[in-house]
């Protein structure tokens, strides 16, 4: 067994905590820039060209090992936030991150401002402000604070009193019960039919639609398409696009859209990294390459339109020479009709009805 010396045990500890230290330690020409708020972390320093040109193994060490710099010292950085323990002394150490500084860009678009109903259109026109209401208010008759609207509301439910007032120059033998349920059930329909108007009015808003809809009358007026239409545009209107939405009784089962219900699709921030990277490296190979991209749909559809119209006009040319020749046999059934019929009443006038100095019989 060969003999160990000192020296070289020393020297291999000191290159042991050397590599020990090196793993939490990272120098920098310039400093990174930091945004804890985001855990962002922005490296200026250029790299080094001569080790990310090509692909191999060492571009992926040298790309890895750069990964690893920047995130030790952004968990550094983090190490100096102030921490408290989460959910008591035996809880997880959580550190108290600031305000971010940088402005993240939004997943989807922001939404769209809902247009204005009718009374908020007339209500600015007027210049008549909102005033908010406590929603509990003095009930006379109970002696003590009720709700303004809904259930066991102040002043009660007038179609289910114990007692009605007959109006005056009303009809005396009428059922005031029945006339003061009829009018309540009137009103609720009024209401409904106004919210799907509404809903109609910002579905076409939405759309762009400049041609305005046929008007909708409160009086029971509307056409049946009216009505599915409308119908049809607060069942979307949820978030579900209606898929959850109970059906009339004899409303008819719509077709599943091609689209699923949904215009533009989004990619989910963290998913399969692979397929991101491979459409993004299809992306780069087609903005790098000098042939443009051929497609085949529409290239034979393109050669389909081009041949359909060649034929039709070819249709149209033979049809004009067809037409032309129609018209000279016209002119000249015409003519020969003309000249026999000229023969005919030369042929039919009798001998002596001649004028002149022969035409007379002598005796």
């Amino acid at each position: 067994m060969a003999a160990v010396r000192v020296e070289e045990v020393l020297a291999a500890a000191e290159e042991q905590e050397a590599e020990k230290r090196r793993s939490v330690t990272v120098e920098k020409e310039l400093e990174l820039e930091f945004d804890l708020g985001n855990l962002l972390a922005v490296d200026r320093n250029p790299p080094p060209a001569a080790g990310l040109r090509g692909a191999g193994p060492r571009r992926e060490a040298l790309l890895r090992a750069l990964a690893r710099d920047n995130a030790q010292l952004l968990v550094a950085r983090l190490w100096e936030l102030p921490a408290e323990r989460a959910g008591g002394a035996g809880g997880p150490l959580v550190a108290r991150l600031p305000e971010p500084a940088f402005r993240l860009p939004r997943e989807k678009p922001p939404p769209r401002p809902r247009p204005p109903t009718r009374w908020e259109q007339f209500a600015r026109l007027k210049g008549i402000r909102r005033r908010k209401r406590t929603s509990l208010v003095w009930d006379e008759q109970a002696k003590e604070w009720r709700r303004r609207w809904g259930y066991r509301r102040a002043g009660g439910d007038p179609s289910r009193a114990w007692l009605a007032e007959v109006p005056e120059g009303a009809d005396p033998q009428e059922d005031q019960f029945a006339r003061l349920r009829r009018e309540k059930r009137e009103r609720v329909a009024r209401n409904e039919l106004n919210r799907l108007r509404n809903l109609a009015r910002a579905h076409r808003a939405g759309t762009g639609t400049a041609a305005p809809a046929a008007p909708l009358h409160p009086t029971g007026h509307q056409s049946r398409e009216e009505l599915g239409h409308v119908a049809r545009v607060a069942r979307v209107s949820t978030a579900s696009l209606g898929r959850f939405q109970p059906r009339l009784p004899k409303e008819p089962a719509e077709p599943p859209s091609r689209s699923g219900g949904r215009k533009r699709r989004f990619e989910p921030l963290l998913g399969n990294l692979a397929a991101e990277r491979s459409r993004q490296l299809e992306l780069l190979r087609d903005m790098g390459s000098k042939r443009p991209v051929l497609d085949i749909t529409r290239a034979v559809n393109k050669q389909l339109r081009q041949e359909e119209a060649e034929a039709t006009a070819a249709k149209g040319k033979k049809q004009s020479q067809r037409g032309k020749r129609g018209r000279r046999q016209q002119r000249a059934g015409r003519s020969a009709k003309k000249s026999g019929a000229r023969r005919q009443q030369q042929q039919q006038r009798p001998v002596g009805s001649g004028t002149g100095s022969g035409g007379g019989k002598r005796k």
